[in-house]
């Protein structure tokens, strides 16, 4: 399912989400600067190697060599390829504003690091020994989504869903929602129960997605917003493992 907009408009400009799209996107465009062999020296060093997280590779180990925390934030900031990016990028922008209106601009900062570092935490505890670095902001935005949920139950969600044809319908946002994040963790399990390594973090996905959930009600953000009537608005909506 893609979602092109969602039906409720935000009251104040998102700048946080702003800057975010901004700093990820120039990020990126270093990323696609760099050779090949510097490109998968610098995922390693700023992504999250749960290996090194955990401290389970041998001392000297050329992993071992990149920053053991800090890489559960800015793994949010680097990603493997145009589809990964745009993804994370388009569904930033269609659920990060209305958050971010909830929650004002300085405590959705504060969300979305923490939302960041809780889904690194997830997969480093889903594959505590893997050597692969886990890059994305993929579980920084799901808990986004996990805090839309919450706050936004009510909203409609126009979706392009592929079947054998593009067929665009209106679903209510907690449909939305509760269908991505049963198919994060179903595919979570089914990953875990083949020991399958690699491809995409769907621990970080399911445990960003509750992350945001729990970090929205740490945050005081659990009150019901006071949204404006929903409307369809015009909106410019919005290896490895991601």
């Amino acid at each position: 399912m893609i979602p092109l907009r969602d039906s409720i408009p935000s009251r104040s400009r998102p700048y946080v989400e702003y800057a975010i799209l901004a700093l990820t996107s120039l990020v990126f465009l270093y990323e696609l600067l760099l050779p090949e062999r510097a490109l998968e020296r610098f995922a390693s060093d700023f992504g999250v190697v749960p290996a090194r997280v955990t401290g389970s590779l041998p001392f000297g180990h050329p992993l071992m060599e990149g920053p053991r925390y800090a890489g559960l934030v800015t793994a949010a900031l680097l990603h493997a390829g145009w589809l990964h990016f745009l993804g994370n990028m388009w569904f930033l922008r269609i659920f990060g504003d209305n958050v971010e209106d909830h929650l004002g601009h300085g405590r959705f900062l504060v969300f979305y690091v923490l939302c960041a570092v809780a889904a690194g935490l997830s997969q480093v505890a889903a594959d505590p020994a893997s050597p692969l670095p886990m890059i994305g902001a993929s579980g920084a935005v799901a808990g986004v989504m996990g805090a839309y949920f919450v706050l936004f139950p009510r909203s409609k969600v126009l979706t392009v869903v592929p079947i054998f044809f593009f067929l665009v319908v209106e679903i209510p946002a907690i449909s939305f929602l509760g269908i991505w994040f049963l198919l994060q963790f179903l595919n979570g399990t089914l990953s875990s129960a083949a020991g399958a390594q690699g491809g995409v973090a769907f621990w970080a996905h399911a445990g960003g997605f509750l992350s945001g959930i729990l970090v929205l009600g740490l945050l005081g953000g659990w009150r019901s917003p006071q949204a404006p009537s929903a409307r369809w608005r015009g909106s410019f909506s919005g290896g490895w493992r991601g």
